[in-house]
């Protein structure tokens, strides 16, 4: 087991100072000195079975990011305690929480987890409550907190995607009115035109063009006009009907442009019709296949609004990760289209903001082992922080990046005011907020850092001076599945 421990040893170290000479005894019995050579004394989450206690020797202390061990603390102080410190926490298995190695043989009073628990749940149990209560009651309240930092920014996010979906089952509703209306209105032209005022050539001629403004509509909808090639035809049109005294002209003009329709069609319909019939007749004709042409028009509106739907709700189970796996293949692209998608209505011209967003996105970027849900919430919060920060105008560019084999990057960047100096050092930490009273939890970032540092093993932080600032995550193409990781979180 080691050297033989001694009361007088311990007592010189200011962590045991203060105990009775009946409590030293107490933890010489059940514990031992320990001298390691240069290396690891524990490792950061694997099971905490022991709680040390440097008598004299060096040790360094680091934590993972990223895949990397950043060193936290490194001293000689005699005294220093690292390893199963928690251990005292009920119905709970301890893991060490960060990794120590030692630079030079030193020694350790080394006591066993469970007699470290005992003895301090025996000895002190105020202490005890009251350190119990910091750490698991500021997990919970972390917890807590931290869910409903997501429902409040679920529901921010929820009304801008009923706004965007409003739009287009308004643009339906309005479309079917219309629909109503023009179809009503086709079925008296028709009826007038088969009451004799054609010819029954004709008419199976004008049945024959009917059919082919389906085609003719989808086509035009694909070339658009430009705003003068529009307004000239328009005219000409306009010209054309008022010529061959068309009642209405200028109203037929706008529907047969947005048909992709020209005078060189008009004259051929005039042309099929026949010189046996009256100009009348041509009025009804025209009539007819004006309002088939605004029927077309319609559908299409209508068959658009109706993707555009279903292209929400695709985005919204994309970014939800509805009804899937929490840990599976994901690419990365789409779960930034998906989250963009729900800022829809802070992003983009539409009088009250002026965001643009650039995409700079490497086509190479493999699929991600990962955790999807989580990662739209980070890509949220930040993206929420940018958009706050640019105050509704400004330019928020995305990047991704492939590093290596088993590293991407993801570049988060706005060109707001920037965070302060004072600030940016204490970003991650929990309940650190700028924002009024009432209007942050101070979790938002700390709740990213936890996705992607701890869940992850990856790295998030931030660079930033005024009019650019950058969050910057890196990710394992590979991140731990859920077996991999201890049975408890880490507090």
């Amino acid at each position: 087991m080691g050297e033989t421990c001694a009361r007088s040893e311990l007592k010189t170290l200011f962590l045991f100072e203060a105990l009775t000479d009946e409590q030293l005894d107490t933890l010489c019995a059940n514990g031992h000195i320990a001298t390691f050579e240069p290396g690891p004394v524990c490792t950061e989450g694997e099971p905490a079975t022991c709680f040390y206690v440097m008598l004299d020797g060096e040790l360094v202390m680091s934590m993972k990011s990223g895949g990397i061990d950043i060193e936290t603390n490194r001293t000689s102080m005699r005294g220093v305690y690292c390893g199963a410190w928690s251990a005292y926490i009920p119905d709970e298995q301890p893991v060490y929480e960060a990794s120590v190695r030692v630079t030079k043989p030193s020694r350790f009073f080394v006591l066993d987890a469970n007699a470290y628990a005992d003895f301090m749940r025996k000895e002190f149990p105020m202490a005890v409550h009251l350190l119990e209560g910091h750490k698991v009651g500021g997990r919970r309240g972390r917890q807590i907190v931290g869910q409903r930092e997501k429902l409040l920014a679920l529901g921010q996010l929820s009304a801008g995607l009923t706004h965007q979906l409003n739009n287009p089952a308004a643009a339906t509703a309005r479309a079917v009115a219309d629909l109503h209306d023009r179809i009503g209105k086709m079925r008296h032209k028709l009826a007038m035109l088969a009451d004799g005022q054609v010819s029954p050539q004709s008419l199976r001629v004008l049945v024959g063009i009917q059919e082919g403004i389906a085609e003719q509509v989808a086509k035009a909808r694909t070339q658009e006009l430009s705003a003068i090639e529009a307004s000239d035809r328009e005219d000409q049109i306009g010209e054309w009907l008022e010529d061959h005294d068309i009642a209405s002209a200028w109203d037929y003009a706008p529907t047969f442009v947005d048909a992709g329709l020209d005078v060189a069609w008009l004259e051929g319909i005039s042309s099929s019709i026949g010189s046996a019939d009256s100009s009348a007749t041509l009025q009804g004709a025209l009539g007819w296949l004006k309002y088939t042409i605004d029927t077309e028009l319609l559908m299409c509106e209508i068959s658009e609004a109706s993707k555009r739907i279903s292209t929400l709700l695709a985005g919204a189970k994309q970014y939800s990760q509805m009804d899937r796996a929490p840990y599976q293949n994901a690419n990365v692209h789409d779960l930034l289209r998906s989250t963009l998608m729900m800022f829809g209505d802070r992003i983009g011209k539409d009088g009250t903001t002026c965001v643009k967003v650039v995409k700079e996105y490497d086509p190479a970027l493999p699929e991600l082992q990962c955790y999807p849900a989580d990662l739209n919430q980070v890509w949220t919060n930040i993206i929420d922080n940018a958009l706050q920060a640019m105050k509704g105008c400004g330019v928020l560019t995305i990047r991704t990046k492939r590093i290596g084999d088993d590293t991407v990057r993801i570049e988060i960047n706005d060109n707001g005011p920037g965070i302060p100096p004072d600030v940016i050092e204490r970003i991650f930490t929990p309940f650190f907020t700028t924002k009024p009273f009432g209007e942050g939890t101070g979790l938002g970032l700390d709740l990213a850092w936890r996705i992607i540092c701890e869940k992850h093993h990856g790295n998030i932080y931030v660079e930033s001076k005024p009019g650019d600032t950058t969050f910057i995550v890196t990710l394992p193409v590979h991140a731990p599945a859920p077996e991999e990781f201890p049975a408890v979180a880490a507090g």
